[in-house]
Protein backbone atom coordinates (compact mmCIF):
# COMPACT_ATOMS: atom_id res chain seq x y z
CA UNK A 1 0.00 0.00 0.00
CA UNK A 2 1.38 3.65 -1.31
CA UNK A 3 1.35 6.16 1.12
CA UNK A 4 -1.39 8.05 -1.04
CA UNK A 5 -3.67 5.10 -0.27
CA UNK A 6 -2.79 5.37 3.36
CA UNK A 7 -4.16 8.86 2.77
CA UNK A 8 -7.32 8.04 1.30
CA UNK A 9 -8.13 5.90 4.02
CA UNK A 10 -7.29 8.90 6.50
CA UNK A 11 -9.13 11.16 4.90
CA UNK A 12 -12.43 8.64 4.40
CA UNK A 13 -11.65 7.87 8.41
CA UNK A 14 -12.30 11.60 8.97
CA UNK A 15 -15.32 12.35 6.50
CA UNK A 16 -16.72 9.39 8.22
CA UNK A 17 -19.44 10.84 10.59
CA UNK A 18 -20.49 13.35 7.73
CA UNK A 19 -21.22 10.40 5.87
CA UNK A 20 -23.46 8.95 8.41
CA UNK A 21 -25.42 12.49 9.21
CA UNK A 22 -25.67 12.89 5.02
CA UNK A 23 -26.99 9.16 5.29
CA UNK A 24 -29.19 9.30 8.37
CA UNK A 25 -31.07 12.78 6.24
CA UNK A 26 -31.61 11.04 3.53
CA UNK A 27 -32.83 8.28 5.27
CA UNK A 28 -35.62 10.31 7.14
CA UNK A 29 -36.36 12.31 3.92
CA UNK A 30 -36.63 9.95 0.96
CA UNK A 31 -37.71 10.63 -2.70
CA UNK A 32 -39.16 8.57 -5.26
CA UNK A 33 -37.82 8.41 -8.88
CA UNK A 34 -38.46 10.67 -10.92
CA UNK A 35 -38.76 13.37 -7.40
CA UNK A 36 -35.77 13.26 -6.08
CA UNK A 37 -35.62 17.36 -5.98
CA UNK A 38 -34.22 17.93 -2.24
CA UNK A 39 -31.88 14.99 -2.16
CA UNK A 40 -30.41 16.56 -5.71
CA UNK A 41 -29.99 19.41 -3.63
CA UNK A 42 -28.09 18.35 -0.99
CA UNK A 43 -25.72 16.44 -3.81
CA UNK A 44 -25.32 19.94 -5.60
CA UNK A 45 -24.57 21.98 -2.35
CA UNK A 46 -21.79 19.39 -1.41
CA UNK A 47 -20.00 18.96 -4.58
CA UNK A 48 -20.25 22.86 -5.18
CA UNK A 49 -18.62 23.58 -2.00
CA UNK A 50 -15.96 20.86 -2.53
CA UNK A 51 -14.50 22.92 -5.33
CA UNK A 52 -14.96 20.42 -7.50
CA UNK A 53 -13.91 21.65 -11.47
CA UNK A 54 -17.51 21.49 -12.88
CA UNK A 55 -21.51 20.15 -11.32
CA UNK A 56 -23.89 19.43 -13.92
CA UNK A 57 -27.49 19.55 -12.64
CA UNK A 58 -30.68 18.55 -14.18
CA UNK A 59 -29.84 15.77 -16.13
CA UNK A 60 -32.22 13.30 -16.80
CA UNK A 61 -34.46 14.53 -13.77
CA UNK A 62 -32.91 15.27 -11.14
CA UNK A 63 -28.92 13.67 -12.13
CA UNK A 64 -26.10 15.22 -11.15
CA UNK A 65 -22.51 14.56 -12.71
CA UNK A 66 -19.56 16.32 -10.28
CA UNK A 67 -16.07 16.69 -12.15
CA UNK A 68 -12.92 16.44 -10.67
CA UNK A 69 -9.64 17.16 -12.64
CA UNK A 70 -6.56 15.71 -11.29
CA UNK A 71 -3.40 17.82 -10.79
CA UNK A 72 -1.26 15.17 -12.60
CA UNK A 73 -1.19 14.33 -16.40
CA UNK A 74 -3.75 11.13 -17.37
CA UNK A 75 -5.62 10.31 -19.70
CA UNK A 76 -8.07 8.14 -17.66
CA UNK A 77 -11.47 8.69 -16.39
CA UNK A 78 -13.45 7.04 -13.94
CA UNK A 79 -17.23 7.24 -13.43
CA UNK A 80 -18.34 6.42 -9.77
CA UNK A 81 -21.36 6.22 -9.39
CA UNK A 82 -24.48 6.08 -6.60
CA UNK A 83 -28.35 5.64 -7.32
CA UNK A 84 -30.44 8.13 -5.33
CA UNK A 85 -33.91 7.40 -5.44
CA UNK A 86 -36.31 5.76 -2.85
CA UNK A 87 -39.02 2.78 -2.98
CA UNK A 88 -43.03 2.90 -2.58
CA UNK A 89 -42.58 0.96 0.84
CA UNK A 90 -42.93 1.71 4.56
CA UNK A 91 -40.08 2.07 6.42
CA UNK A 92 -39.87 -0.52 9.57
CA UNK A 93 -36.23 -0.81 10.11
CA UNK A 94 -36.66 0.56 13.94
CA UNK A 95 -34.10 3.37 13.40
CA UNK A 96 -34.89 6.68 15.28
CA UNK A 97 -34.50 8.08 11.77
CA UNK A 98 -37.03 5.90 9.81
CA UNK A 99 -38.82 7.91 7.18
CA UNK A 100 -42.72 8.24 7.91
CA UNK A 101 -42.61 10.32 4.42
CA UNK A 102 -46.01 9.90 2.53
CA UNK A 103 -45.81 10.76 -1.21
CA UNK A 104 -49.74 11.74 -2.04
CA UNK A 105 -49.13 12.91 -5.69
CA UNK A 106 -46.84 10.06 -6.86
CA UNK A 107 -48.61 7.93 -9.73
CA UNK A 108 -50.49 5.39 -8.46
CA UNK A 109 -50.25 6.48 -4.76
CA UNK A 110 -50.34 7.65 -2.71
CA UNK A 111 -47.30 5.78 -1.12
CA UNK A 112 -45.43 5.59 2.14
CA UNK A 113 -41.81 6.74 0.74
CA UNK A 114 -38.53 4.67 1.92
CA UNK A 115 -34.87 3.65 1.43
CA UNK A 116 -35.55 -0.05 1.64
CA UNK A 117 -32.93 -0.97 -1.01
CA UNK A 118 -30.07 1.48 0.42
CA UNK A 119 -29.78 4.23 -2.01
CA UNK A 120 -29.21 6.76 0.84
CA UNK A 121 -25.94 4.42 1.77
CA UNK A 122 -25.23 4.70 -2.02
CA UNK A 123 -25.76 8.48 -2.52
CA UNK A 124 -23.71 9.40 1.38
CA UNK A 125 -21.04 7.30 0.66
CA UNK A 126 -20.10 8.78 -2.98
CA UNK A 127 -20.63 12.44 -1.07
CA UNK A 128 -17.83 11.23 1.36
CA UNK A 129 -15.64 10.10 -1.50
CA UNK A 130 -15.43 13.69 -3.36
CA UNK A 131 -14.68 14.96 -0.10
CA UNK A 132 -11.54 12.38 0.49
CA UNK A 133 -10.83 12.69 -3.57
CA UNK A 134 -10.67 16.53 -3.69
CA UNK A 135 -9.13 16.49 -0.94
CA UNK A 136 -6.09 14.94 -3.12
CA UNK A 137 -6.24 15.92 -6.08
CA UNK A 138 -3.38 17.83 -6.99
CA UNK A 139 -2.09 13.90 -6.83
CA UNK A 140 -4.47 12.48 -8.77
CA UNK A 141 -3.60 12.01 -12.62
CA UNK A 142 -6.84 12.16 -14.86
CA UNK A 143 -10.18 12.81 -13.78
CA UNK A 144 -13.14 11.26 -11.62
CA UNK A 145 -16.91 11.73 -12.23
CA UNK A 146 -19.03 11.72 -9.16
CA UNK A 147 -22.25 10.11 -10.89
CA UNK A 148 -25.41 10.71 -8.99
CA UNK A 149 -28.21 9.04 -10.89
CA UNK A 150 -31.86 9.13 -10.22
CA UNK A 151 -35.01 7.09 -11.47
CA UNK A 152 -32.58 3.50 -10.82
CA UNK A 153 -35.93 1.56 -9.26
CA UNK A 154 -37.87 2.95 -13.06
CA UNK A 155 -39.30 6.13 -13.22
CA UNK A 156 -43.28 6.13 -13.58
CA UNK A 157 -44.38 4.45 -17.24
CA UNK A 158 -45.27 7.65 -18.80
CA UNK A 159 -41.63 9.40 -17.75
CA UNK A 160 -38.19 9.33 -18.83
CA UNK A 161 -35.33 8.83 -16.17
CA UNK A 162 -32.71 6.50 -15.09
CA UNK A 163 -29.26 5.30 -16.55
CA UNK A 164 -30.00 5.09 -20.06
CA UNK A 165 -31.60 8.49 -20.03
CA UNK A 166 -28.73 10.32 -18.64
CA UNK A 167 -26.57 8.35 -21.31
CA UNK A 168 -28.85 10.02 -23.99
CA UNK A 169 -28.59 13.21 -22.38
CA UNK A 170 -24.92 12.96 -22.69
CA UNK A 171 -23.83 13.34 -19.38
CA UNK A 172 -20.81 11.77 -19.52
CA UNK A 173 -19.95 12.79 -23.21
CA UNK A 174 -17.13 14.85 -22.21
CA UNK A 175 -14.99 13.09 -20.91
CA UNK A 176 -15.78 9.71 -21.65
CA UNK A 177 -15.03 7.19 -18.88
CA UNK A 178 -12.48 4.42 -19.52
CA UNK A 179 -14.96 2.66 -16.11
CA UNK A 180 -17.59 2.56 -14.51
CA UNK A 181 -17.35 1.91 -10.95
CA UNK A 182 -20.49 1.11 -8.39
CA UNK A 183 -21.64 -1.26 -5.67
CA UNK A 184 -24.72 -2.29 -3.83
CA UNK A 185 -25.26 -2.42 -0.36
CA UNK A 186 -26.92 -5.76 0.82
CA UNK A 187 -27.44 -8.41 3.92
CA UNK A 188 -24.22 -9.81 3.75
CA UNK A 189 -21.60 -9.32 6.56
CA UNK A 190 -21.15 -5.87 7.35
CA UNK A 191 -17.29 -4.85 5.40
CA UNK A 192 -17.63 -7.86 3.14
CA UNK A 193 -17.53 -7.28 -0.71
CA UNK A 194 -19.28 -9.79 -3.02
CA UNK A 195 -17.97 -10.17 -6.51
CA UNK A 196 -19.28 -12.28 -9.62
CA UNK A 197 -17.89 -12.39 -12.74
CA UNK A 198 -20.38 -12.93 -15.58
CA UNK A 199 -23.73 -11.81 -14.63
CA UNK A 200 -23.78 -9.95 -11.31
CA UNK A 201 -27.35 -9.27 -11.89
CA UNK A 202 -30.29 -9.92 -14.09
CA UNK A 203 -31.88 -8.50 -16.93
CA UNK A 204 -35.27 -6.94 -16.16
CA UNK A 205 -38.28 -5.75 -17.93
CA UNK A 206 -41.48 -4.19 -16.64
CA UNK A 207 -44.44 -5.90 -17.99
CA UNK A 208 -47.82 -3.96 -18.37
CA UNK A 209 -51.29 -6.33 -19.19
CA UNK A 210 -54.03 -4.59 -20.03
CA UNK A 211 -57.44 -6.57 -19.97
CA UNK A 212 -60.67 -4.97 -21.22
CA UNK A 213 -64.28 -6.50 -20.83
CA UNK A 214 -67.60 -4.81 -20.59
CA UNK A 215 -68.31 -2.53 -18.13
CA UNK A 216 -72.13 -4.03 -16.14
CA UNK A 217 -73.68 -4.19 -12.63
CA UNK A 218 -72.54 -6.81 -10.78
CA UNK A 219 -76.01 -8.82 -10.59
CA UNK A 220 -76.18 -9.30 -13.99
CA UNK A 221 -72.65 -10.59 -15.32
CA UNK A 222 -74.23 -12.01 -18.30
CA UNK A 223 -74.98 -8.93 -19.76
CA UNK A 224 -71.45 -7.51 -19.90
CA UNK A 225 -68.32 -9.39 -20.33
CA UNK A 226 -66.20 -9.70 -16.49
CA UNK A 227 -62.38 -9.10 -17.06
CA UNK A 228 -61.39 -10.24 -13.46
CA UNK A 229 -61.67 -13.89 -14.14
CA UNK A 230 -59.68 -13.64 -16.68
CA UNK A 231 -56.75 -11.62 -14.68
CA UNK A 232 -57.17 -14.77 -12.12
CA UNK A 233 -56.52 -17.02 -14.67
CA UNK A 234 -53.09 -15.43 -15.70
CA UNK A 235 -51.57 -15.16 -12.26
CA UNK A 236 -52.33 -18.48 -12.15
CA UNK A 237 -50.38 -18.79 -15.56
CA UNK A 238 -47.30 -17.22 -14.89
CA UNK A 239 -46.37 -19.68 -12.07
CA UNK A 240 -45.94 -22.22 -14.88
CA UNK A 241 -43.72 -20.03 -17.59
CA UNK A 242 -40.75 -21.19 -15.99
CA UNK A 243 -41.01 -24.29 -17.21
CA UNK A 244 -41.02 -23.34 -20.54
CA UNK A 245 -37.82 -22.25 -20.48
CA UNK A 246 -34.63 -23.93 -20.00
CA UNK A 247 -34.70 -25.10 -15.81
CA UNK A 248 -30.70 -24.16 -15.93
CA UNK A 249 -31.04 -20.55 -16.26
CA UNK A 250 -33.31 -18.75 -13.60
CA UNK A 251 -35.97 -16.76 -14.70
CA UNK A 252 -39.00 -15.49 -13.49
CA UNK A 253 -42.15 -13.71 -13.80
CA UNK A 254 -43.97 -11.72 -10.97
CA UNK A 255 -47.10 -10.07 -11.11
CA UNK A 256 -46.73 -7.21 -8.27
CA UNK A 257 -49.90 -5.04 -8.45
CA UNK A 258 -53.39 -5.17 -9.78
CA UNK A 259 -55.35 -2.36 -10.82
CA UNK A 260 -58.93 -2.58 -11.54
CA UNK A 261 -61.36 0.49 -12.12
CA UNK A 262 -64.71 -1.29 -11.17
CA UNK A 263 -66.78 -0.99 -7.49
CA UNK A 264 -67.62 -3.82 -5.31
CA UNK A 265 -71.12 -3.74 -7.45
CA UNK A 266 -69.83 -3.29 -10.48
CA UNK A 267 -67.82 -5.59 -12.93
CA UNK A 268 -65.17 -2.53 -14.49
CA UNK A 269 -64.17 -2.54 -18.08
CA UNK A 270 -60.49 -2.84 -17.48
CA UNK A 271 -58.25 -4.98 -15.24
CA UNK A 272 -54.33 -4.04 -15.60
CA UNK A 273 -51.74 -6.23 -14.44
CA UNK A 274 -48.23 -4.83 -13.79
CA UNK A 275 -45.26 -6.39 -13.24
CA UNK A 276 -41.60 -7.81 -14.05
CA UNK A 277 -39.91 -10.22 -15.99
CA UNK A 278 -36.37 -10.96 -14.55
CA UNK A 279 -33.69 -13.22 -16.50
CA UNK A 280 -30.67 -14.52 -15.23
CA UNK A 281 -29.60 -15.14 -19.47
CA UNK A 282 -30.66 -11.55 -20.68
CA UNK A 283 -31.14 -13.58 -24.24
CA UNK A 284 -33.60 -15.84 -22.73
CA UNK A 285 -36.03 -12.43 -22.28
CA UNK A 286 -37.89 -12.62 -25.67
CA UNK A 287 -38.75 -16.07 -25.10
CA UNK A 288 -39.91 -15.52 -21.77
CA UNK A 289 -41.72 -11.74 -23.24
CA UNK A 290 -43.47 -14.25 -26.32
CA UNK A 291 -44.71 -17.13 -23.85
CA UNK A 292 -45.97 -14.40 -21.61
CA UNK A 293 -47.63 -12.47 -24.48
CA UNK A 294 -48.80 -15.76 -25.77
CA UNK A 295 -50.71 -16.70 -22.12
CA UNK A 296 -52.80 -13.09 -21.85
CA UNK A 297 -54.16 -12.75 -24.78
CA UNK A 298 -55.07 -16.56 -25.22
CA UNK A 299 -56.70 -16.53 -21.94
CA UNK A 300 -58.09 -13.34 -22.20
CA UNK A 301 -59.63 -14.45 -25.23
CA UNK A 302 -61.22 -17.76 -23.59
CA UNK A 303 -62.78 -15.19 -21.26
CA UNK A 304 -64.66 -13.54 -23.99
CA UNK A 305 -61.60 -10.09 -23.12
CA UNK A 306 -59.04 -8.52 -25.08
CA UNK A 307 -55.66 -8.01 -23.80
CA UNK A 308 -52.57 -5.86 -24.57
CA UNK A 309 -49.31 -6.64 -23.41
CA UNK A 310 -46.65 -4.28 -23.15
CA UNK A 311 -42.58 -4.75 -22.04
CA UNK A 312 -41.35 -1.42 -20.95
CA UNK A 313 -38.23 -0.22 -19.25
CA UNK A 314 -35.70 -2.62 -20.19
CA UNK A 315 -32.80 -3.19 -18.32
CA UNK A 316 -29.69 -5.45 -19.47
CA UNK A 317 -28.00 -7.47 -17.23
CA UNK A 318 -24.94 -5.96 -14.95
CA UNK A 319 -22.02 -8.04 -16.35
CA UNK A 320 -18.56 -8.25 -14.96
CA UNK A 321 -15.95 -9.12 -17.70
CA UNK A 322 -13.12 -11.54 -16.03
CA UNK A 323 -10.37 -9.44 -16.87
CA UNK A 324 -11.92 -6.30 -15.32
CA UNK A 325 -12.62 -8.80 -12.08
CA UNK A 326 -8.96 -9.55 -12.22
CA UNK A 327 -7.81 -5.61 -12.36
CA UNK A 328 -10.21 -5.17 -9.59
CA UNK A 329 -9.77 -8.14 -6.91
CA UNK A 330 -6.75 -6.86 -5.48
CA UNK A 331 -8.19 -3.13 -4.32
CA UNK A 332 -10.81 -5.19 -3.09
CA UNK A 333 -8.87 -7.37 -0.83
CA UNK A 334 -6.62 -4.22 0.31
CA UNK A 335 -9.85 -2.44 1.40
CA UNK A 336 -11.25 -4.92 3.21
CA UNK A 337 -8.74 -7.94 3.61
CA UNK A 338 -8.56 -11.13 1.35
CA UNK A 339 -11.01 -13.42 3.54
CA UNK A 340 -13.45 -10.81 3.44
CA UNK A 341 -14.24 -10.64 -0.41
CA UNK A 342 -16.29 -13.59 -1.38
CA UNK A 343 -17.58 -15.07 -4.72
CA UNK A 344 -21.93 -14.51 -4.75
CA UNK A 345 -24.02 -16.40 -6.26
CA UNK A 346 -25.88 -14.98 -9.25
CA UNK A 347 -29.20 -13.37 -8.64
CA UNK A 348 -32.27 -11.88 -10.40
CA UNK A 349 -32.17 -8.50 -9.09
CA UNK A 350 -31.69 -5.46 -11.56
CA UNK A 351 -29.62 -2.35 -11.32
CA UNK A 352 -29.31 0.01 -14.34
CA UNK A 353 -25.83 0.47 -13.83
CA UNK A 354 -25.54 -2.07 -16.58
CA UNK A 355 -26.18 0.93 -18.95
CA UNK A 356 -22.90 2.58 -17.80
CA UNK A 357 -20.89 -0.80 -17.24
CA UNK A 358 -21.86 -1.98 -20.96
CA UNK A 359 -20.91 1.25 -22.62
CA UNK A 360 -17.35 2.35 -20.83
CA UNK A 361 -16.65 -1.25 -18.97
CA UNK A 362 -16.01 -1.26 -15.41
CA UNK A 363 -17.18 -3.51 -12.29
CA UNK A 364 -20.31 -3.67 -10.03
CA UNK A 365 -20.26 -4.82 -6.38
CA UNK A 366 -21.83 -5.70 -3.69
CA UNK A 367 -20.87 -4.34 -0.15
CA UNK A 368 -22.27 -6.17 3.05
CA UNK A 369 -24.27 -4.13 5.47
CA UNK A 370 -25.97 -6.26 7.82
CA UNK A 371 -26.07 -8.37 11.10
CA UNK A 372 -24.69 -11.73 9.11
CA UNK A 373 -22.25 -14.58 8.83
CA UNK A 374 -21.35 -16.31 6.37
CA UNK A 375 -22.11 -19.98 7.01
CA UNK A 376 -20.88 -23.36 5.81
CA UNK A 377 -21.63 -23.27 2.82
CA UNK A 378 -20.69 -19.96 2.18
CA UNK A 379 -24.01 -17.88 2.09
CA UNK A 380 -24.97 -15.64 4.52
CA UNK A 381 -26.94 -16.48 7.68
CA UNK A 382 -28.08 -14.28 10.51
CA UNK A 383 -25.82 -13.33 13.43
CA UNK A 384 -26.93 -14.69 16.57
CA UNK A 385 -28.75 -11.60 19.00
CA UNK A 386 -28.21 -9.32 16.06
CA UNK A 387 -31.05 -7.40 14.02
CA UNK A 388 -31.76 -10.40 11.49
CA UNK A 389 -31.26 -10.02 7.75
CA UNK A 390 -33.79 -8.64 5.32
CA UNK A 391 -33.68 -8.41 2.03
CA UNK A 392 -33.16 -5.41 -0.26
CA UNK A 393 -36.90 -4.04 -0.94
CA UNK A 394 -38.45 -4.97 2.45
CA UNK A 395 -40.06 -2.84 4.65
CA UNK A 396 -37.30 -4.09 7.68
CA UNK A 397 -34.77 -3.40 5.28
CA UNK A 398 -31.31 -1.84 7.50
CA UNK A 399 -27.43 -0.92 6.96
CA UNK A 400 -25.35 -0.60 9.58
CA UNK A 401 -24.35 3.02 9.51
CA UNK A 402 -20.23 1.83 10.57
CA UNK A 403 -19.63 0.33 7.06
CA UNK A 404 -20.59 3.46 5.41
CA UNK A 405 -16.53 4.46 5.78
CA UNK A 406 -15.70 0.90 3.78
CA UNK A 407 -18.18 2.53 1.22
CA UNK A 408 -15.93 5.52 1.08
CA UNK A 409 -12.67 3.77 0.79
CA UNK A 410 -13.64 1.54 -1.54
CA UNK A 411 -14.85 4.36 -3.88
CA UNK A 412 -11.54 6.33 -3.74
CA UNK A 413 -9.11 3.71 -3.98
CA UNK A 414 -11.00 2.04 -6.68
CA UNK A 415 -10.83 5.52 -8.55
CA UNK A 416 -7.18 6.26 -7.82
CA UNK A 417 -5.71 3.12 -8.67
CA UNK A 418 -7.77 2.93 -12.07
CA UNK A 419 -6.26 6.26 -12.39
CA UNK A 420 -2.83 5.41 -12.35
CA UNK A 421 -3.24 2.49 -14.28
CA UNK A 422 -3.41 -0.63 -11.55
CA UNK A 423 -6.84 -1.58 -11.83
CA UNK A 424 -6.86 -2.00 -15.48
CA UNK A 425 -8.02 -5.36 -17.37
CA UNK A 426 -5.05 -6.72 -19.04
Amino acid sequence: MSALHDELDTRATAVGPQVVRWRQHLHQHPELSNREVHTAALITDHLKSSSLDEVRTGIAGHGVVGVLRGGQPGDRVIALRADTDALPVPDLCGVPFASHVVDKTYPGGPFPVSHACGHDCHTSMLMGAATVLAGVREKLPGTVLFVFQPAEEGPPVDEKGGASEMLAQGALDDPVPTMAFGFHVTPYPKGYIGYRVGNQFGASCLVQITLTGQQVHGSTPWMGIDPMPAAGAILTGVGQIYRQVSAFDPVTVSIGHVEDVGRFNIIGQTVTLWGTIRCSIESDMGEVQTRLRTLATNTAAAYNCSATVEFLQDVPAVHNQQAWMDAGLPTFRRVVGDDRVVPTPPTLGYDDVSEFVNKYGGLYVTLGVQDAQLGADGLPVPVPGGRGMFMNHNPHFYADDDTLVTGVRLHAQVAYDHLTGVLVPK
